[in-house]
């Protein structure tokens, strides 16, 4: 696990939050899941004021992304995700169809809102790129998870 990961994970952490899990190893970068129980104070601190209230349960994650990495090209049915760029500026690509538009970038502090079923792709660019992440669970009774991913490209042959 490189330093970098490390610091992150110490800052969260140092935050107050409750790290449930984690995983350093994805080809990218990784990420780390907070405790739900925390949504709200994740929410009110990562996220903040740009959104109204969110009802029902939400996941959050922190995305770390390293340079001129791509996550898959994917959409998910259980659920709807925001993201805010905690640090460093990362690219986005996003498209209610399979075909990938251009690649916008966004800075510090930018919200990105993805729908249910948007086709969505985080790029790291010349630094690593750091997001804050929330899932609102779209399905109460079948809950998003992990699993809940169609890859529609991947840089790295995975499912």
């Amino acid at each position: 696990m490189s330093n970098i990961f490390l610091e992150i994970q110490n800052e969260i952490k140092s935050r107050g939050y409750d790290i449930i899990g984690y995983d350093f190893n994805r080809p990218w970068g990784g990420f780390l899941l907070i405790n739900e129980s925390q949504s709200e104070k994740f929410v009110n601190e990562f996220i903040s004021d740009h959104i109204d209230k969110i009802d029902g349960r939400v996941s959050p994650k922190i995305l770390i992304v390293n340079p001129n990495s791509k996550l898959s090209w994917q959409y998910h049915h259980r659920r709807k995700e925001i993201w805010k760029v905690f640090r460093n500026e990362v690219g986005v690509v996003r498209s209610m169809n399979d075909i990938e538009n251009e690649i916008k970038v966004y800075k510090e502090g930018d919200l990105i809102q993805f729908e249910n079923q948007e086709r969505h792709r985080l790029i790291g660019l010349l630094k690593i790129g750091i997001v804050a992440e929330i899932w609102i669970h779209t399905d109460k009774n079948n809950p998003s998870n992990e699993e809940d991913i169609v890859r529609l490209k991947d840089d790295y042959f995975r499912d």
